[in-house]
């Protein structure tokens, strides 16, 4: 899959998701397979963008390339300006937000609320694409309802505006995350465009990424929530499309490691405070599918210093490794 310069390999790419997918995550993730993976929305009001939560957004210092940065906005030269400022701190591709469902952002008319106006939609892709000399892709949704489904429209005045590729997510606006997506309408989209295509939507195995490959004729497939915790997927995936085999799952002692070093790069971006901080949410989804999972939670919760959470999680994995009962040494961590 080729964006501008750029190859995108594996055509495996980690979604945007606000709160998850900070430097830390992404450059996790490309570690681990991802051929692509996209920023937090940055907001295109300008006002915002000297906030401490902007500038860490907009922060990609020895990020490998390609750098793909996420704008939110209704305001065409708004974002056009949003999209001159990011390629001026780093974008390599600048990537438009027009599916997130949150009722925050579409009450300001952003997010899938702009698929309702197909004419600022192409307002917004054409201002967007003549501002920048860097690939512009968006992210979507196929439609505001069921009763409302446009996204080949969408799709078509996309590709007539100059963006370069398109992020499907095979649900409404209206459905939020709820139900099971559908990929009817990404096929469509892809039968009725020449651009690239990225599948998403319940993206949650190396089986599901073939089937669905084969019910869309996408190009790749975008991975969110399923990456949480399980940031191995990239790499299960694009070794299953390439050759058939899905690697064995990453042994206790190598997810101890890679979760080690997720702390540290959280705990280096943010200070320690905010690192320990947000790295609870981080510890409790590679935790999720542990039978301890509830009690880890819990302990690891309390710890209020780097070098707590640290010692605390590496316990916990040893002894996993170690074929021990984890909940003995949680039980020892929590009388502590």
């Amino acid at each position: 899959m080729q964006l501008g310069h750029y190859t995108i390999a594996p055509p495996v790419a980690l979604a945007p998701m606000a709160g998850v997918t900070d430097k830390p995550f992404r450059q996790l993730c490309k570690q681990l397979g991802a051929g692509l993976a996209v920023s937090e929305m940055t907001s295109a009001d300008p006002r915002l963008w000297t906030t401490r939560k902007s500038l860490k957004r907009m922060d990609h210092a020895g990020e490998p390339d390609p750098i793909s940065v996420q704008i939110a906005g209704y305001d065409p030269a708004m974002l056009a300006e949003a999209a001159r400022y990011n390629v001026d701190h780093g974008a390599q591709i600048v990537d438009i937000n027009m599916g997130c469902p949150a009722k925050k952002v579409c009450n300001v008319y952003a997010g899938s609320a702009l698929l309702q106006d197909e004419a600022l939609v192409g307002r917004i892709l054409a201002a967007v694409c003549a501002a920048v000399q860097v690939p512009v892709t968006l992210k979507m949704r196929t439609g505001w309802d069921r009763d409302h489904r446009n996204g080949v429209r969408i799709a078509r005045i996309a590709e007539d505006s100059g963006i370069r590729a398109l992020a499907v997510h095979g649900r409404t606006r209206a459905d939020l995350y709820n139900g099971q997506a559908e990929y009817e309408t990404i096929a469509a989209i892809k039968a009725a465009v020449a651009l690239p295509v990225l599948a998403n939507g319940d993206v949650d195995s190396p089986y599901k990424a073939r089937e669905v490959l084969e019910r869309t004729g996408a190009d790749g497939v975008m991975i969110g929530a399923p990456a949480q915790g399980r940031p191995w997927i990239f790499r299960e995936v694009a070794a299953y499309l390439a050759t058939g085999r899905v690697p064995p799952p990453p042994s206790p002692a190598e997810v101890r490691d890679l979760l080690l070093g997720h702390l540290q790069a959280l705990y280096a971006f943010y200070g320690e405070t905010a690192g320990v901080r947000i790295a609870r949410k981080h510890l409790g989804w590679y935790a999720k599918d542990r039978p301890e999972n509830a009690a880890f939670r819990g302990v690891v919760n309390r710890a209020e210093t780097a070098a707590a959470q640290l010692e605390l999680t590496r316990d916990y994995f040893d002894a996993l490794a170690a074929g021990l009962e984890p909940g003995t040494v949680l039980r020892l961590a929590s009388a502590a």
